[in-house]
């Protein structure tokens, strides 16, 4: 009796270890499921709390200088910019009550007055069209054409664009000054010298540097995607090839090519070390006189011009992002476009003639983005005495034996790379929730999107002030004072810099990803962020790794806040290097930039090789 009672006290221990174990499970799944149902909203409420602490309020303590004068709320600052002809040009005079008729005589006459607003909108759509311009062909070459080293120079085309400013200008004056390689070739072949510096056209040739790659990127992602059975049906129904790339190929080309022309001109419009180095006050944009005015401590005409830019840019964002969820092309990309070898098959014009407008190109694209960067590493291995090593040496003995006041090349190595990693962390999971926020279908979602990709049309200068203003210099809350060190605030300008390009990859990819998909996962109880993580985000992983990448290299590169930032203390980076070097020494000024091009290179590279062959910005 007593070994039956045993037995039976077993079983019921073993019965009620399973139903614990069973209801463990239950709430287990409970828990998960209520989570995955919370987790967007969790993520939602955290990246909008994260910016506005690392951005919005920061650069909301900037322009506050602008409509409070000496602790009152006015809008006398702003009045008077609007009202000079020195800033908006003939406009100006309408505000300030002139007769219209005199308004227009002027505007029409060869004297007529842009003003600094006019003069950067002007160059802005001058280099927007170069851009587009040299980009185009590049995207052609790119995503219609196989031929060795395909792959690498198509990670490489974005290098231009992440390069810092400041070492850009140095490569342009080692090829096109006075004494630079273009006059060397000039003079040895017994031509004429020319000399671009401080001219409008120097800094056209600049930012085209910077943004044609940008806009071959984002043309060879959209080409590469293009259905086609979509271009055979086409021609099996009689249509020429012109015929069936004008209606198949070039309508899911239309919204990419836009992009990039728009995020062209947001940049130009905000251009600064580029215009300073290459074009001088002569030339300046509203960038460099909201720098002057800073430097002069006229913080409340500076907020006020760099809250007119911003509402430019921002105006200009929203107006693309508008046309681009009209003009979205859905597309389920069955079968790629087959690239052709670039090797011709035949003689015959069709095929010749392509090509021959591809080696005109190449000659181009050789002068404009390699003839820069080739004399800047000449120029780091030149000496008054020929080939030499000595501006490396330097370097190293710099490192070994400069003072604790001076910039050490190896720490700002070690410094740049510490602060691409952090800021990857942050920017990449940001990036991605505010990409899935502006893909939900939802009133105002574009103006969110145009919201949140502010940080493209401030500028650098206003972000570094604000965080340096805003949370280096401490931020009053209950009674104590919040501080942050220049380190995590320089990461917070990057994260800050490199989030939007993580969106405009992934969020593209987000919108022409099949919904039957996700609305088959949905209908098979999963909810809405399982079916994102196991659905979405697979499909679209390479633009993700893309975005990271963007975010990285932009890091590196990270200039105008930085330079903010890092004054007074030891965080510095690369691109301050060869601020600091190229004031006393070119040449360890331009190995500096080798380092620093090496450094981007290979870590862009690395990342963009993760994501395979169809990576998508």
């Amino acid at each position: 009796m007593a070994r039956d009672s045993g037995g039976g006290a077993d079983d019921d221990g073993g019965e009620g270890a399973t139903e614990t174990a069973d209801r463990t499970r239950v709430w287990g799944r409970a828990i998960r499921k209520s989570l995955e149902r919370r987790g967007l909203l969790a993520l939602a409420t955290a990246t909008v709390a994260l910016l506005l602490g690392i951005f919005y309020y920061p650069v909301a303590t900037v322009f506050v200088d602008s409509v409070l004068v000496d602790g009152r709320p006015t809008g006398r600052v702003f009045v008077s910019i609007l009202q000079d002809p020195f800033y908006l040009g003939e406009p100006a005079r309408l505000l300030a009550g002139e007769p219209v008729a005199a308004v227009v005589e002027s505007a029409l006459s060869p004297d007529r007055r842009l003003g600094v607003i006019g003069f950067t909108a002007y160059q802005a759509a001058l280099s927007t069209v170069a851009s587009v311009a040299l980009g185009l062909p590049a995207a052609y070459l790119l995503a219609r054409f196989e031929f060795p080293g395909r792959r690498t120079l198509r990670s490489l085309t974005i290098l231009p664009f992440v390069l810092p400013s400041i070492m850009v200008a140095v490569g342009f004056v080692a090829t096109f000054g006075q004494r630079g390689t273009l006059n060397a070739v000039l003079g040895a072949l017994g031509l004429g010298q020319v000399n671009l510096l401080f001219t409008l056209e120097a800094v056209i040739v600049a930012h085209a540097f910077y943004n044609a790659p940008l806009v071959a990127r984002v043309t060879t992602a959209a080409w590469e995607s293009v259905d086609a059975s979509a271009v055979e049906t086409a021609r099996s129904l009689g249509a020429s090839p012109f015929r069936a790339f004008r209606d198949v190929v070039a309508p899911q080309l239309y919204p990419s090519v836009l992009m990039g022309a728009a995020l062209t001109f947001v940049f130009t419009f905000s251009t600064f070390p580029i215009v300073l180095a290459l074009g001088g006050f002569q030339l300046a944009t509203v960038e460099v006189f909201v720098y002057r005015l800073i430097r002069d401590l006229e913080y409340a005409e500076a907020a006020a011009l760099a809250l007119l830019e911003l509402g430019i840019s921002l105006g200009l964002l929203y107006a693309y992002l508008r046309y681009e969820a009209k003009h979205t092309v859905r597309s389920r990309g069955i079968r790629p476009l087959p690239r052709r070898p670039l090797t011709p098959p035949s003689l015959s014009v069709r095929e010749l003639l392509p090509r021959t407008g591809l080696a005109v190109y190449a000659v181009v694209a050789l002068a404009v983005f390699v003839a820069p960067m080739a004399s800047m590493v000449l120029a780091s291995l030149s000496g008054p005495e020929g080939l030499t090593l000595a501006n490396y040496r330097f370097l190293l003995d710099r490192q070994t034996t400069g003072a604790a006041f001076q910039v050490q090349p190896w720490d700002a190595v070690r410094n740049s790379l510490l602060f691409g990693v952090a800021s990857l962390a942050v920017a990449l999971p940001m990036g991605v929730v505010v990409a899935v926020l502006t893909t939900r279908d939802y009133r105002g979602r574009k103006l969110v999107d145009a919201v949140a990709m502010a940080p493209l049309a401030v500028s650098g200068i206003v972000v570094g002030l604000g965080l340096l203003r805003g949370l280096v210099f401490g931020v009053e809350i209950g009674g104590s004072r919040l501080a942050v060190g220049g380190g995590l605030a320089i990461v917070a300008a990057h994260a800050v810099a490199g989030y939007p390009f993580v969106v405009r990859t992934v969020a593209p990819g987000l919108e022409s990803v099949d919904q039957t998909l996700v609305e088959s996962a949905r209908a098979l109880g999963a909810p809405r962020a399982r079916a994102l993580v196991d659905i979405e985000l697979p499909l679209v992983w390479p633009a993700v790794v893309a975005g990271a990448a963007f975010a990285f290299a932009i890091s590196i590169g990270e200039f105008s806040a930085t330079i903010v930032l890092a004054s007074g203390t030891n965080q510095f980076t690369m691109p301050i290097a060869i601020e600091r070097f190229i004031g006393r020494r070119l040449g360890p000024a331009t190995a500096m930039g080798v380092v620093l091009l090496a450094v981007t290179s290979a870590s862009f590279l690395l990342i963009d090789r993760l994501g395979g062959d169809d990576v998508g910005f």
